[in-house]
């Protein structure tokens, strides 16, 4: 009995020890990089900033500013025009995690709470980006206002992200706009060429929250992940249930086969809406479920073979 509580009371709720040790399970988790990155430091990813590196990159028009050693003579006399000779240098990638901890999320009937399924994805891709050299920056949001961490390599950056999300207080109503206004800083604080992966079930991406998000997916490399509980997306079977939201009880009853119906329909709109959007603005959209081994599901979803 007491082990079946300490069960439930993990799904709930999660430590930063049990983070911690998942740090053994994130080897080879590593996000694409396929935009290059903006920062001054030297690392493993080519650079949004062009000077004199070692990779060619391109050849445009002269502009007041422009290393002069760096002209194109044969280019400027084909077209009459200065130009300069640009190139890429290898550097450090940051990566902003932007986390979802509104209310909408301590919710869960199956193995664990969303917000819990969040938590260990976050430290699982930090990790792995960690080890990687990357630079761990973030944004913690719970509904009544958010937590900015400026990217810091190393271990230290990961620890600190992980203990945001820990410590983050729950609020009790969420504002509707608080994703939106998330994404909003998120603009502010995430550099061109940054990789920024969404941790949330998205139930308040708003019309501005999705323009953010067209600007983010245009100067930087996004990964979303769809948060949801089996109980969203299908009622349990026919039945009186009772359901808590911490405070108060309430009954459902799912004897309907029209609401069942109805209900499964719902969620099947608000995945294809989510879908679509993402898809529209060449997002990369993950689910991952309550129910589901986090782990083996984030390999398969980058791709990575053990």
């Amino acid at each position: 009995m007491a082990k079946r509580i300490e069960a439930e009371i993990r799904g709930a709720t999660v430590s930063l020890n049990h983070l911690i040790k998942l740090r053994g399970q994130s080897r080879g988790l590593q996000m694409g990089a396929g935009r290059r990155v903006a920062t001054a430091l030297a690392g493993n990813y080519a650079s949004s900033f062009r000077g004199r590196g070692m990779d060619f990159d391109e050849v445009r028009a002269y502009q007041p500013g422009d290393d002069i050693r760096s002209m194109d003579w044969r280019v400027t006399a084909r077209t009459g025009r200065a130009h300069t000779k640009l190139y890429r240098e290898e550097r450090e990638r940051p990566v902003f995690f932007l986390v979802d901890h509104s209310p909408e999320m301590h919710f869960g009937t199956r193995s664990a709470f969303k917000s819990v399924i969040a938590a260990e994805v976050a430290a699982l891709l930090a990790w792995g980006a960690g080890d990687n050299g990357d630079r761990i920056g973030g944004i913690v949001f719970n509904g009544d206002g958010h937590v900015e961490l400026r990217p810091t390599g190393g271990q230290r950056g990961v620890l600190r992200l992980l203990k945001t999300v820990i410590d983050a207080p729950r609020a009790s109503h969420a504002e509707p706009a608080s994703l939106t206004h998330a994404l909003a800083r998120l603009r502010h604080v995430a550099r061109p060429g940054s990789q920024v992966v969404i941790l949330s079930d998205f139930r308040h991406l708003d019309a501005d929250g999705e323009r953010h998000l067209s600007y983010l997916s245009k100067h930087n490399d996004l990964l979303a992940v769809f948060i949801f509980d089996a109980m969203e997306r299908e009622l349990p079977p026919p039945g009186r249930y009772n359901v808590s939201d911490g405070d108060d009880i309430f009954a459902i009853d799912t004897r309907g086969a029209k609401s069942r119906r109805h209900y499964r329909q719902l969620f099947e709109q608000r995945h294809h809406a989510i879908e679509s959007l993402f898809k529209k603005h060449g997002v990369k959209l993950f689910d991952m479920a309550t129910d589901a081994d986090v782990t083996p599901t984030l390999r398969r979803m980058l791709g990575v073979v053990r």
